[in-house]
């Protein structure tokens, strides 16, 4: 019994040490190809600075609408770098030493998809603040802001993942992805923006944060299996 555990404990650590170098193995590399990092946050800068002056400079309307179209520009800078989650590794034959380890497949993308997440969501979240003082949110408005995109940004990862997998090796592999994925980030989307309007009305947000809680635990259950065997189907088919 003693020699069962001790097994137990050491797989265990394997485990955990194979997801840790796969964890920091991404972040290297996203740290040495730097456009990539850089270019959707520039993005999202971008789209939420030009919206006022394509659209309206007012200031009652950037307070109505500023949630929708951060949010809004948050999932295109998401989707934007997702085509980048598994294609290095595809290229340099990385991503089949993966699949080859005996560790499970679906904890080994879990940790790619949790550091595509500290390179790409997590930043939209900080600058979210000074984004959301540009277009003229209250207070009360860009905190709840910044909860919802802390909840929504990691579900916007982990079901990218699915596409960028079942897409990876194909011909325009952009446009596929986002018809894949644009219709499944339509719940995260309207349940963020409700929220902050919810808040901005003075109405209680614990009802909406525990919807979109419950789409990131759906997310984080079920979208690792689905983006480690669409992994192996388009390992196979390759």
């Amino acid at each position: 019994m003693t020699e069962h555990r001790r097994r137990l404990a050491s797989s265990d650590v394997g485990l955990l040490a194979a997801m840790k170098a796969v964890f920091l193995r991404d972040l290297r590399v996203a740290f040495r190809q730097r456009q990539d990092l850089v270019n959707p946050l520039l993005f999202f800068v971008m789209v939420v600075t030009l919206f006022p002056l394509g659209v309206s400079p007012e200031v009652s309307f950037l307070r109505e609408a500023g949630a929708g179209i951060l949010w809004v520009a948050a999932l295109l800078s998401v989707l934007l770098s997702l085509d980048h989650l598994f294609r290095h590794d595809y290229d340099d034959g990385t991503l089949e030493q993966l699949v080859l380890q005996p560790q499970p497949l679906f904890l080994l993308v879990l940790a790619k998809t949790l550091a595509h997440w500290m390179l790409t969501g997590l930043p939209l979240v900080l600058l979210a603040p000074v984004l959301g003082v540009m277009v003229h949110q209250p207070g009360n408005s860009i905190a709840v802001l910044c909860l919802t995109l802390l909840i929504g940004t990691p579900a916007l990862s982990l079901i990218g993942a699915i596409g960028a997998a079942l897409t990876l090796g194909l011909r325009s592999a952009g446009v596929l992805l986002s018809l894949l994925i644009i219709p499944l980030y339509i719940p995260v989307l309207i349940f963020g923006t409700g929220t902050v309007a919810a808040a901005a009305e003075g109405a209680p947000v614990g009802g909406h944060l525990a919807l979109m809680a419950a789409f990131l635990v759906l997310a984080l259950t079920l979208a690792p299996f689905a983006a480690a065997s669409a992994l192996r189907i388009s390992l196979s088919n390759s």
